[in-house]
């Protein structure tokens, strides 16, 4: 369970993505697709498409 001091940013990626990137290939979908830094103190939410 995480805690956090202040709540951070949440952000969803609505369209269905394959888990087998890893951390790696999400943190990149993150930075060119959405436009934001992975390494934020924010939360990024991925659905899977199977």
């Amino acid at each position: 369970m995480l805690m956090f001091q202040q709540l951070p940013c949440v952000y969803l990626h609505r369209e269905p993505v394959g888990f087998r990137k890893s951390i790696n290939g999400l943190a990149i979908m993150v930075e060119q697709q959405l436009s934001l830094q992975a390494t934020d103190a924010s939360v990024f939410v991925f659905c899977n498409n199977t």
